[in-house]
């Protein structure tokens, strides 16, 4: 059998405003009740996981959930800043409905071409796949052999799925990534990964 470094890859659990789409981008928003009971189920989940570290996006919605679901293997999480997710630049914050009310032409650019198109002061798809992978390639090429857990964000995570897959990212949507979602994706150390579970939930 070859040797693989398995990815626990999951999503951070449900924030506040959850109710309405918006675009949260890389502002800090708090989790909700749910979100953080989202986490305490991950962590029963991966309890009897052989986990040997843990990586996160450094916004506070992740933090919380590294923080509790790594407690019970003694790891203390590290923060990346390049696990952030996608900067939506002007719109962060914003709804949807109020994007398309006060974007329209931006809106219907970005919907046109979603791995190019950049909102002002913002990041494309291809700008998020230039900051995580390097980092995914890091994580796999120094836990060679281990099993690591990876809390990240919905675009990121579809982003690192999309790889893992040989997929393109013009594909971002064929994937979904709900509130405290868990994949696993295990990479092999001939540059192969297969994507063993995608956005499971209990």
């Amino acid at each position: 059998m070859t040797p693989h470094t398995r990815i626990h890859l999951i999503r951070h659990g449900q924030v506040a405003g959850y109710d309405q789409p918006r675009y949260n981008g890389q502002t800090d928003v708090a989790l909700t009740d749910l979100g953080v009971e989202q986490y305490h189920r991950l962590r029963e989940r991966l309890a009897d996981s052989p986990i040997s570290a843990c990586y996160t996006s450094d916004l506070t919605r992740c933090v919380i959930g590294a923080q509790i679901i790594c407690e019970q293997f003694g790891i203390e999480p590290v923060r990346r800043s390049e696990l952030r997710e996608l900067n939506i630049g002007v719109w962060e914050g914003l709804t949807w409905q109020e994007i398309q009310s006060n974007w329209p032409e931006e809106w219907q650019a970005r919907l046109a071409d979603l791995v190019n198109y950049r909102v002002p002061q913002g990041e494309n798809l291809l700008d998020v796949q230039t900051r995580v992978m390097p980092v995914v390639r890091e994580i796999v090429e120094r836990h060679k052999g281990q099993e690591v857990l990876v809390v990240g964000h919905g675009g990121v995570n579809r982003v690192v799925l999309l790889n893992a897959i040989g997929a393109p990212l013009a594909g971002m949507f064929n994937i979904e990534q709900n509130y405290g979602c868990y994949n696993i994706i295990d990479y092999y150390g001939d540059g192969r990964a297969t994507v063993k579970l995608l956005n499971s939930q209990e």
